[in-house]
């Protein structure tokens, strides 16, 4: 009989986030020597790998660093098939190794990202070795790099039990410095799509306003009044979709606008990422 106890199961389990079964079998093949049994599970998910490829890795992390000076930002959205995955220390050591690696190698997209230089290889080697420890399919789904005179981030973790899954950066000027995190808690709950209506994609916004022209005329609106409902319609529209027109979540007799006003400073970028989403 293997020489192993269930402790040692539930450690290397814990450890590698391997199911229960694959560490079980492991450390029988292994005879109950922790190191032959990694080196097991690590080798028989490489060698599973493109059995993984069709599968959606949809839960995950995000892993976010702004630069000492407070100038520069990094975000990364790292995925894994399971929550219990993602809330393993080895997945959440390795999601901040990713994030290191991109920072370090300057890297601006996901194809840069994977080939930067970790460890004895590179971001790929990570992703390949950390999805065959566990077997599960493991990805890096995107980066987003801001900067500006200020960089403000705010990471939320939608359950208490799981790492940050949303995580937002707003770009400042120092006059807004001090409301930077509670715009993007704002951002965070609320979802705008766009900074302001100048940001509004026109295509999106001329759809928009033949949508409502439409929808005005079949509620049997007179024409001569259309256009002035029209208006009013597609302020709602960028009052719910534009940051600056939102409601602030803190203080919602204000503007996000109004609020940076008073501070007579302005949001120059943001952006948003929820895992999955």
């Amino acid at each position: 009989m293997a020489n192993f106890t269930a402790a040692d199961v539930k450690a290397l389990r814990e450890e590698t986030g391997a199911g229960m079964m694959d560490v079980k079998n492991a450390l029988v093949e292994a005879d109950g020597d922790k190191d032959k049994a990694l080196e097991i599970i690590r080798l028989k998910g490489l060698k599973s790998l493109s059995k993984r490829e069709g599968r959606e890795a949809t839960a995950g992390l995000i892993v976010a660093e702004v630069s000492e000076d407070g100038k520069n930002g990094v975000m990364i959205e790292v995925n894994s098939e399971t929550d219990f995955v993602s809330k393993s220390q080895k997945f959440i050591d390795f999601a901040n190794e990713v994030l290191a690696a991109a920072v370090a190698a300057d890297a601006q997209d996901v194809e840069a990202v994977l080939a930067a230089p970790a460890g004895d290889g590179t971001v790929q080697d990570l992703v390949d070795n950390m999805g065959a420890v566990i077997g599960e399919k493991i990805g890096v789904r995107r980066i987003a790099r801001v900067s500006g005179d200020n960089v403000g981030l705010y990471l939320h973790r939608t359950n208490p039990d799981l790492p940050p899954q949303l995580g937002v950066f707003v770009v400042t000027d120092e006059n807004a410095k001090d409301v930077a995190r509670d715009i993007a808690m704002h951002i965070a709950m609320y979802r705008p799509g766009w900074l302001d209506r100048d940001s509004v994609p026109a295509e999106v916004a001329d759809k928009e306003r033949d949508t409502l022209t439409k929808l005005t005329l079949q509620d049997g609106k007179p024409e001569a009044i259309v256009p002035k409902i029209v208006e009013g319609r597609m302020n709602a529209f960028y009052k719910e979709n534009c940051l600056v027109d939102q409601d602030f979540a803190k203080d919602p007799s204000l503007t996000v606008g109004k609020v940076l006003a008073g501070k007579n400073g302005k949001v120059t970028e943001f952006v948003r990422y929820q895992v999955g989403a």
